[in-house]
C-alpha cells in the first residue's frame, strides 16, 4: 500500500483528503505535516507539527509515495498579502521542492480556477506561478487540480464564501459561469485520490468539470 504525505490537512480539502486516505484500502500511512494538530487518532495517521521556515528540522521526514498539497488560507485570514503569499506560494513550493528531492513520485496540488501568472488579480497571478513552479520540479507525475468555488463543512464560517457560493448556484442553474460551478471539499479529495491511483505521468492540470467526472459518486 501506498504512504500519502498531505499538508494543509485542517483546511476544507484537506481535512476530507486525510479523512478519505485513512479509509482508503490503497493507503497504508497518512503523514501529515502543519503547523497545528488534527486532534484526529488513526493507527494509519503520522503527524508532525512543524515550523514551514525551519525545513532542516522536518525534511529528512517527508518521503513516501504521493504529495498532497492542499496548504492555503485567506487575505483576511492571513492579514497581508506578503503573509498569504508566504502560505500559499512559499512553503508549498518549499515543501514540493523537499519532496522532490526526497524522490517522491507523485505530486498533486490543490491549485485554483483561473490560475495564471500573467493575471492583473493578486490571487490567481500567485496560484498560477506555484502552478508554473512546482511544474518544473522532477516528480514522475505532477497533477494540478482547479477546483471552482468550494464549499463544505468549515470550522470557521466564512460569510463571503457562503454568499458567493449561493450566487453561483443561482447563475448556475441557468447556464451561466458553469466553469466556476461550485464544489465540495470531499469532491475534490476524492478526485485526488482518483488521480494519484491513476499514476498518469508527467505535468497535468485538470480543471473543475473534470473534477466532478472524476470524483467517484
Amino acid at each position: 500500500m501506498k504512504t500519502a504525505i498531505v499538508i494543509g490537512g485542517t483546511g476544507l480539502v484537506g481535512n476530507a483528503l486525510v479523512l478519505q486516505l485513512l479509509n482508503s484500502t490503497h493507503f497504508g500511512q497518512v503523514l501529515v505535516f502543519g503547523r497545528r494538530s488534527l486532534e484526529l487518532v488513526h493507527e494509519k495517521l503520522q503527524e508532525h507539527i512543524i515550523n514551514f521556515d525551519k525545513p532542516q528540522l522536518w525534511k529528512h521526514l517527508v518521503k513516501g509515495d504521493v504529495f498532497f498539497s492542499c496548504l492555503g488560507t485567506t487575505l483576511r485570514q492571513a492579514g497581508s498579502k506578503d503573509a498569504q503569499y508566504r502560505v500559499d506560494y512559499q512553503y508549498q513550493f518549499s515543501m514540493a521542492s523537499v519532496a522532490a528531492e526526497n524522490k517522491v513520485p507523485a505530486y498533486i496540488l490543490v491549485s485554483s480556477v483561473g490560475a495564471d501568472s500573467n493575471s492583473r488579480l493578486f490571487y490567481t497571478r500567485m496560484k498560477g506561478q506555484l502552478d508554473e513552479g512546482v511544474s518544473r520540479l522532477p516528480f514522475i507525475q505532477t497533477a494540478i487540480i482547479r477546483p471552482g468555488a468550494l464549499y463544505g463543512s468549515r470550522k470557521k464560517f466564512r460569510p463571503g464564501e457562503t454568499a458567493s457560493v449561493g450566487l453561483l448556484k443561482l447563475l448556475n442553474a441557468v447556464g451561466i459561469l458553469r466553469k466556476y460551478r461550485p464544489i465540495t471539499g470531499k469532491q475534490v479529495a476524492n478526485a485526488m485520490i482518483q488521480i494519484a491511483l491513476g499514476e498518469k505521468r508527467g505535468v497535468t492540470i485538470y480543471e473543475n468539470d473534470q473534477l466532478f467526472e472524476l470524483a467517484v459518486k
